[in-house]
Order: structure tokens, then C-alpha cells, then sequence
């Protein structure tokens, strides 16, 4: 059986959200306070509309949050959304929290009381920007000839054999060289003695040659 998700106020977000998960056969539901927005929302072929505050441990019950899968608070206020991730969490027995912000500041509270995860507009756009900023200096410093040499990006998955080792202990070709490691919010500039996490996104230099071969040996499992 699919995952059950539960998507908490956010018209815009809801709306495009509940379509591609439906269309992946999950069971979506949509709580929202706005009348307006539930009678819209109720259009969307199998989506289950409740209507009323979110952060209202009846609302919740009445739209049969227990037990879901995944529970996404999008409410315009950060508070409201870290309600609602608390209550879905503690009181419903919801396996995995999720909630939009818009203050980054608030990222590393909303995680330590137990938000599973938190997404900022403002950090994502900055990571975006840095990234490609990144990407262009690469450039400019060093001329790479069309079809010898590469800057790409890795994602280290969960579970990867890589993660929690330093770089130094992983075997990559010669000519493949670690220009920098973005880490949420921050780019960490790598040494040998650097440890890979979960969830890092390398950018790397490689010939066309060596490309496969060090994202086979960064992402398998």
C-alpha cells in the first residue's frame, strides 16, 4: 500500500503537490482553513479535503491523521507549522515530519525538538546561487577543454559505503579531484582528513573517462 500523506494548509503548495503525489497513487489528504481553498482543492480527483485549523489536535483526528506516512505543515507562520509537526509527531503517531519555513534562523530549533524536515525558501535559493557561483569560478580559474574535463556534482545517498570516512580513505582515480563539499547551508572546502556525510553534494573535476567510475565508487551502497 502506498504511503498515506497529509498535507496541511499552503493552497499553492498543495494543490501541485497533491496532483504529482496522486498521480504516484499515494494517499493524499488536504486540511486547510480557508472554505475557499477546500472547495478548490476538493476539484482534485482523490484528494481528501478536510476543512479547519491544522494545528487543532481535533482537526487532525477528525481528518484521520494517525499513523500517516508523512505529515507537511504549510502554514504562512512558522509557529503554526511547528504545531502542527509536533502534534501530527506526538499525538498521531506520524512516522515523519515535515515543515516549511520562512525564517532560516529557525532551522536548527525546529530540528532539535523533532521535526524530521525542515525546508526554507530563502536557504534553498541561497544554496542554489552559491552553488552555481561555485560552479562558475571553477570555470573562470581553471580552463577545462570541451569533452576532457568535467565539474559535476555528486549526491552521497543514505547508507552509501563512503559515508563516515575521511576522503583520504576512498579510493577515487587520480584525475578525479574533490573541488568543494556542500553541506546544508555551508561549502566546505575539502583536505584529506575530510569526513563525508549523508545527504553532501560534491562537486568534483574529472576527465569524461573517469567520470563513472567515481560516481559508482561516491554512491554505492
Amino acid at each position: 500500500m502506498k504511503p498515506k500523506v497529509v498535507l496541511i494548509d499552503g493552497y499553492d503548495e498543495t494543490r501541485l503537490l497533491s496532483r504529482s503525489l496522486i498521480e504516484k497513487r499515494f494517499r493524499v489528504t488536504a486540511i486547510n482553513e480557508s472554505m475557499d481553498c477546500c472547495e478548490k482543492l476538493a476539484e482534485i480527483n482523490g484528494l481528501r479535503v478536510f476543512h479547519g485549523d491544522g494545528s487543532k489536535p481535533f482537526v487532525l483526528e477528525d481528518a484521520g491523521v494517525y499513523g500517516s506516512d508523512i505529515a507537511i505543515a504549510m502554514s504562512e507562520h512558522d509557529d503554526a507549522n511547528l504545531v502542527i509537526c509536533e502534534l501530527c509527531k506526538k499525538k498521531f503517531n506520524v512516522k515523519k515530519t515535515i515543515a516549511i519555513i520562512s525564517d532560516p534562523n529557525k532551522t536548527d530549533f525546529f530540528l532539535s525538538v523533532g521535526v524530521d524536515s525542515v525546508v526554507c525558501a530563502i536557504t534553498a535559493i541561497s544554496n542554489i546561487i552559491e552553488q552555481h557561483v561555485l560552479l562558475n569560478d571553477i570555470r573562470t580559474i581553471m580552463p577545462i577543454a570541451e569533452g576532457q574535463v568535467q565539474v559535476f556534482q555528486v549526491n552521497i545517498p543514505k547508507n552509501a559505503n563512503v559515508i563516515g570516512k575521511h576522503l583520504w580513505e576512498i579510493s577515487l582515480p587520480d584525475e578525479v579531484v574533490v573541488g568543494c563539499v556542500l553541506r546544508g547551508s555551508s561549502s566546505i572546502i575539502p583536505k584529506g582528513d575530510t569526513c563525508i556525510a549523508s545527504g553532501d553534494n560534491l562537486i568534483l573535476l574529472a576527465s569524461d573517462d573517469y567520470k563513472e567510475a567515481a560516481v559508482h565508487q561516491l554512491t554505492k551502497i
